[in-house]
């Protein structure tokens, strides 16, 4: 897990300014503290950064930027690839000789052997840049799920990109303007919709795509893979837990690769009770765990299960009770960590529990991501099924007029505040639009119409339904059979979970130089969960329950079974209008 950054004049009668391309990758040093290097093309029209941390060969030899051994291919890179091994083993049948025992040399060489298709093969996390010496072209890509951020900008003919909002907006002939209509966006998601983020002309590459410049062109982007596969009807419960299983166990065993000590973190819930014990079994000795709670809230801990887990597997438990404190602590640095605003709350227990691992002397950790929306863990994925099922489709039905005198009625009758939930799903049937709009809505288009100004609605309106459209629309022409649960995960593994979840877990880690890796989000169980009819993700209004099968005897009975509680800070209690905690908020 590094940090990249880099600098293209594609269209610009500029050259790299070496000190200044320093500048911008050194803003990453958080995300390699181990080293750092550079690279400027011969033509002096690309230069690529990389700060360092170190997790597979610790030698000189997996410095960065690299290349191959003609100096031909350069690349920067960041993340892990897992199947390394394999790919480094046919590369060299074909003939292709290594200098390291890294998985970065493994991406050159196989670049060099099946151009850019060579992408679909890699398993893993990663964000890496590529430059063609003898074509003159920048290669880039990101990996499936979107576990590693890859920002990039174009500005006057320049092409910039980096790990991190910083390392662009450093360079001084970038001009930084707020895009407003991405304000309106992080309002209603609490985070900047990909391709999209806070700033004018700053993207985000999309998961599972790459992009290609040439010198004198213009950026293709295209995708490389989605997760969308058929529905097995024909595959019964107990064959679909045993795939579950072996898949989840293939993917913890394969992403336990590491040079440096290691962990997971461990709430007591099932996922990461699950990666705990599946680890210490391929181990065969006490894992690391990490766990974090509130103090003076014991609502907010899951101690009693974390540790109960912990004991059974004799792990070597280390623990943090945060207060309002590092909550202070953690605004005053939040600022900088975000350059891409994340507005979820778990930021706070996510920071403090990460720095714990970095303090242990850990620089890896397997993290449980991605569970809950593959397999349907939440339970407003079961109230959203119901609400579907058991009224919308049927009042979806309506005519045009009649949905109106529904929503004109709730305006009407429902004047206290704590009806404004019915009133915008009355306001989203009048206006033909989709009832399910991810898990983490902030701001609902109701509450923007009162919040924002008129001037500001004028220019960019309240309502960021696009963005769900887009995602609904794409999920019905790969699927035209879908049924509402299907589209519902799409929608959640194409924009929640990259946007809020994946970038939260990257930022927060990477902020206290370590690497997280996510087993639930391996490529091939995320396309099996896909084939698994929804029938057995929600059982009986179980919710997770081809995963609670699957894990039987695995972990115990009570963690299997106990209902999700969920990772948060005590917010709610610390900005008590009467808290002391709040008037020191506002001085700071």
């Amino acid at each position: 897990m590094c940090g990249i950054n880099g600098i293209f004049f594609y269209k610009s009668g500029k050259e790299v300014d070496a000190r200044e391309l320093e500048r911008a990758r050194d803003t990453l040093a958080h995300r390699g503290p181990d080293g750092a290097g550079l690279y400027v093309s011969k033509n002096k029209k690309l230069g690529f950064g990389h700060r360092r941390l170190s997790i597979i060969d610790l030698s000189e030899a997996g410095k960065q930027p690299m290349t191959n051994e003609r100096g031909s291919v350069w690349i920067t890179f960041n993340g892990e690839i897992y199947n390394f091994k394999e790919l480094k083993a046919e590369l060299e049948n074909k003939g292709h000789i290594f200098r390291s025992l890294t998985d970065t040399e493994v991406i050159v060489h196989g670049y060099e052997e099946f151009g850019f298709d060579f992408v679909k093969r890699l398993n893993g996390m990663f964000a890496f840049a590529i430059w063609d010496e003898t074509k003159k072209i920048l290669f880039a890509a990101r990996d499936h799920m979107g576990i590693k951020p890859f920002y990039y900008a174009m500005q006057n003919g320049v092409f910039y990109f980096g790990s991190e909002l910083k390392a662009i907006l450093e360079f001084r002939d970038f001009k930084k303007e707020l895009d407003e209509a991405g304000v309106s966006h992080y309002l209603t998601f609490s985070t900047s919709p990909a391709p999209g983020t806070l700033f004018r002309n700053i993207y985000k590459l999309p998961p599972a795509s790459v992009l290609a410049i040439k010198q004198g062109g213009e950026p293709e982007i295209s995708e490389y893979w989605n997760p969308v596969c058929p529905e097995d009807k024909t595959i019964g419960e107990n064959e679909a837990a045993r795939r579950v299983r072996e898949l989840l166990e293939a993917s913890i065993h394969l992403q336990m690769v590491s040079d440096v000590p290691f962990g997971c973190f461990l709430s007591g819930g099932i996922d990461s009770s699950t990666n705990a014990s599946l680890m210490s079994r391929a181990l065969g000795k006490p894992v690391e765990t990490f766990s974090v709670g509130a103090k003076h809230f014991s609502k907010y801990n899951e101690f009693d299960y974390s540790r109960v887990m912990a004991k059974q597997l004799g792990a070597n438990s280390h623990e943090i009770l945060i207060d309002e404190s590092h909550l202070f602590e953690f605004m005053e640095k939040f600022g900088k960590i975000a350059d891409d605003p994340n507005g979820d709350q778990v930021c706070i227990p996510l920071y403090w529990l990460s720095k714990l691992t970095r303090d242990s002397g850990v620089k890896m950790v397997q993290i449980g991501e991605g569970s809950d929306e593959i397999f349907f863990g939440y339970d407003t994925y079961i109230k959203a099924f119901k609400l579907y099922n058991r009224l919308w489709r049927f009042l979806e039905r309506l005519p045009a007029a009649g949905k109106q005198i529904l929503c004109s009625t709730g305006e009407t009758f429902l004047k206290h505040p704590k009806f404004e939930f019915y009133k915008e799903y009355l306001r989203r049937l009048a206006e033909n639009e989709e009832p399910y709009w991810g898990n983490a809505v902030a701001w609902s288009t109701y509450q923007k119409e009162k919040l924002l100004t008129a001037e500001f609605k004028e220019k960019h309106g309240s309502n960021s339904y696009g963005i769900i459209e887009r995602l609904h629309n794409e999920m019905k022409k790969r699927d035209s059979n879908s049924d509402f649960l299907r589209r519902l995960l799409f929608v959640e593994l194409k924009h929640r979970l990259p946007e809020l979840l994946l970038t939260r877990a990257d930022k927060m880690t990477m902020a206290n130089s370590i690497e997280g890796r996510v087993p639930f989000l391996d490529r091939r169980l995320v396309e099996f969960a896909f084939q698994i009819p929804s029938g057995l993700k929600i059982k009986n209004g179980i919710p997770k329950y081809i995963l609670k099968k699957a894990v039987h005897g695995v972990i115990p009975e009570n963690i299997i079974w106990r209902k999700k509680q969920g990772f948060a800070a005590p917010l709610s209690e610390w900005l008590r209008p009467d808290s002391p905690t709040v008037s020191k908020l506002v001085i700071l």
